[in-house]
């Protein structure tokens, strides 16, 4: 009975099974891509711990973070900036991800995949889970290290951070993927990367507190409200320590929605970017 389940078709023509198979190779082929590139995944840690044991060093005496939520004591300046570490690790594997994309719909196994009878959206999301799920080994191997670092958070926060780096991941693989429908050539995205990657990643709340900002510039106080990767950094940083920041749960999960549906119409062949250009990735259903 349950073998005839879920062999059953369905409306479009496939079965739960068939779906899970599609998801399991797209995964599965990012898995292996991601072990056989191993200076990928220094590179990934290079980046924040050269914050972490060099610029937080340095700025711990210049910097000092007041009592604030989640935090219930004084704490030092590395510990603070922890969590926006966390995030850059997954910020440049989503950017990273989906520069492969870029390559992969000219010549690799996506351009195969969009032409495929399976749903577009559906491969764009297994693609986009596939990248979020690389991200988490590097993360905890990054909290791993910083925690012989004496940078600890509670035991159970280890865990109940999950979600939440889940939600982080998809947002920001969904903004790459949304950016990378609109490159035609490699050269172009990696530039555009450094004007996502750095401006997120510095006009956030990842390197000091939003009151400081606020004393500094109203103005740029505004824009890192604005800016998603605030909120994912905050989303982060309460779940480290068991909490839920409300708010910015609702942003990230309000900005992940947006920036998928924005990748799924632009890789859309009736009215997306590519179809405007005749690229390979357009001509399928």
């Amino acid at each position: 009975m349950t073998v005839e389940f879920a062999t059953f078709p369905r409306v479009t023509g496939f079965a739960p099974v068939q779906y899970a198979i599609c998801l399991k190779g797209i995964v599965w082929r990012e898995g292996l891509r991601f072990l056989h590139q191993r200076e990928r995944f220094v590179a990934a840690l290079v980046r924040p711990l050269v914050w972490l044991f060099i610029f937080a060093a340095g700025f711990r005496q210049v910097l000092g973070v007041s009592i604030i939520p989640p935090y219930e004591t004084y704490i030092l300046y590395e510990v603070y900036i922890t969590p926006g570490l966390m995030l850059l690790i997954q910020l440049f594997n989503g950017m990273q991800s989906s520069l492969s994309m870029v390559y992969d719909r000219e010549m690799g196994n996506m351009r195969t995949l969009l032409v495929s009878p399976m749903p577009r959206w559906f491969l764009l999301s297994s693609k986009l889970v596939a990248g979020m799920a690389v991200s988490l080994p590097q993360v905890y191997t990054f909290l791993a290290i910083a925690w012989f670092w004496e940078i600890e958070a509670p035991p159970l926060g280890y865990v109940a951070v999950l979600p939440a780096l889940v939600l982080s991941g998809l947002m920001l693989g969904a903004l790459g993927m949304l950016m990378s429908s609109v490159s035609k050539q490699l050269e172009n995205f990696a530039g555009a990367m450094n004007f996502v990657i750095f401006p997120m990643f510095f006009a956030s709340s990842a390197l000091y507190p939003l009151w400081r900002v606020r004393e500094a510039s109203p103005l740029l106080y505004y824009v890192c409200e604005l800016n998603p990767f605030t909120h994912a950094v905050e989303l982060v940083r309460f779940a480290l320590y068991c909490q839920i920041n409300w708010v910015s749960l609702a942003v990230v999960g309000g900005c992940t929605a947006l920036f998928m549906v924005g990748a799924i119409l632009a890789y859309d062949p009736s009215r997306g970017f590519l179809a405007r250009r005749g690229e390979p990735g357009g001509g399928g259903a």
